[in-house]
């Protein structure tokens, strides 16, 4: 199951950086998780300063 991004997210791009498979890209307003390529691995989750990311 993917991760989800929620509004919380101050678009600082340390999610994306994170990601080892490039599943997270920059969307109008905050940062979005493409379900199709994320391997749910939480490396974001632990990246994100604010706490945004979450299991789906």
């Amino acid at each position: 199951m993917a991760r989800v991004i929620s509004d919380e997210c101050l678009s600082c791009g340390s999610c994306e950086a994170t990601c080892p498979v490039g599943a997270i890209s920059e969307g109008d307003g905050k940062y979005v998780v493409d379900a199709d390529t994320c391997i749910d691995c939480g490396a974001c989750e632990a990246g994100c300063p604010v706490g945004a990311i979450s299991e789906a």
